[in-house]
């Protein structure tokens, strides 16, 4: 029995060490395999019932493992697409494959991968993983999703080349108007200052405000008032605003605006220091300063000099670039010089990484033991942050793989030792009977 048992349990060793060795195996052939996590191999003793005075081998059993949460070093590319997760958490991704399937798309997880645009312009890496995240509003703002399902999250898809132009509803004017044009001694007494500001209507197309300031010329002194007169091109020049600005000339608060007078077009609120007027697409609200202070139109001696003039809406364009932050909010510029937020990738959470189901291409799956996923922004929580024009290398460390690689043969020798002295031993039993 004893005999038999030692037979057992050289078998048993060969067979653990040979499982041992197919992990090992795995992850020196994945040493350059981005993203691979390391399997191991651990040896459990196997104790069986034993009389007084004998011993019988129990053996040994294994079990394999991927640990999962082990991180391999982070390397810098060219792709702005290529991600990598700095910390913990997974970027959710799917199967190319079951995108238009009727069931919906899996929800698959990824600490990496290298990102392009195929055909139908899905963001897709070579071995069929798409990207998938939440689609942002038209303003770039992302709408609430539960973080315990995947409600709401969708396969990322850059078909749109054209980003279409948004109206200007704002625009801010910051200016100096000559305090000596409203003087009648001045030689540029009554010079009227013409500027055009463009703004984009409805569709994205560029519009012109011609605006005309007109001083007011008294038959002695300074008068300190100008006449501002709007012209829209989108209503054929008509004009859409008049006001009468009055300006200061006290010592404590000299060149600012004293009063607005609306003349026509929407009323000047002292509070915002803005008026709104009706251009052919509809109100914009212009913002000249609030009344005693230094920003906005000021009236003070010298020449006109024009300074800040801010707006926003958008003409259309197309699309060069997308880039992913750290937040994981993708990006879209475009060649007009703005810029949109269009998805947002959360990233998923598991209490258990390393019960993940492993799939392939360096993905996983949420199985019961790893626990309940949730979805996280990226930098908040537990989870750690996005980096773009970044892979994660694999996490095998060939120097100790080769270590193992070197025990285990000897392991695997020395089993197979036993086995041969059994073999022996059991010879010798025989031979008695001679």
């Amino acid at each position: 029995m004893t005999i038999s048992s030692s037979l057992n349990a050289g078998v048993a060793g060969l067979s653990a060490n040979a499982n041992r060795l197919a992990t090992i195996s795995d992850n020196i052939a994945n040493s350059a395999t981005y993203g691979y996590k390391r399997a191991v191999t651990d040896f459990h003793s196997m104790v069986i019932s034993q009389g007084e005075g004998s011993y019988s081998a129990g053996g040994v059993r294994t079990t394999t493992q991927r640990l999962i949460d082990e991180r391999g070093p982070l390397v810098t590319t060219d792709n702005s697409t290529d991600v990598a997760v700095r910390g913990r958490g997974m970027i959710p991704v799917t199967e190319a494959s079951s995108i238009d399937a009727d069931a919906g798309s899996p929800l698959l997880l990824a600490t990496t991968g290298s990102f392009r645009t195929d055909r139908e312009g899905y963001l897709t890496t070579t071995s069929g993983l798409v990207l998938m995240g939440w689609p942002a509003n038209s303003d770039g703002t992302i709408p609430p999703f539960p973080r315990d399902t995947i409600e709401g999250l969708e396969p990322i898809r850059l078909n749109t080349t054209v980003f279409s132009g948004s109206p200007t509803t704002q625009l801010d004017l910051a200016l100096n108007l000559p305090a000596t044009a409203t003087d009648v001694t001045s030689p540029d007494a009554g010079e009227v200052i013409e500027t055009t500001v463009e703004y984009y209507d409805n569709l994205g197309k560029a519009e012109r405000l011609s605006i005309s300031y007109v001083p007011t010329v008294p038959a002695a002194g300074s008068s300190n008032e100008w006449t501002m007169i709007i012209e829209d091109s989108a209503s054929g020049g008509a004009v859409v605003g008049e006001y009468t600005l009055t300006f200061d000339d006290t010592r404590a608060l000299g060149g600012s605006m004293q009063s607005v007078a609306a003349v026509s077009g929407g009323a000047y609120d002292p509070a915002t220091g803005s008026f709104s007027v009706n251009v052919a697409g509809g109100p914009v609200e212009i913002t000249i300063g609030e009344l005693g202070s230094a920003n906005g139109i000021t009236q003070l001696s010298g020449a006109y000099s024009p300074g800040a003039i801010s707006r926003d809406g958008s003409p259309i364009g197309n699309m060069t670039s997308v880039e992913i932050d750290a937040n994981g909010y993708v990006h879209a510029y475009a060649d007009n010089g703005i810029s949109r937020v269009i998805y947002q990738v959360p990233l998923v959470d598991v209490p258990n990484p390393n019960a993940l189901l492993t799939k392939d291409h360096q993905s996983y799956q949420v199985t019961p033991d790893s626990g309940q996923f949730l979805l996280w922004d990226a930098g908040d929580g537990p989870t750690g942050d996005i980096l773009g024009y970044a892979r994660e290398e694999s996490a095998t460390d060939v120097a100790g793989e080769l270590t193992d690689l070197i025990q285990t043969q000897r392991a695997y020798s020395s089993n197979a030792k036993v086995i041969q002295t059994v073999d022996e031993m059991l010879q010798e039993t025989t031979n008695i009977k001679r």
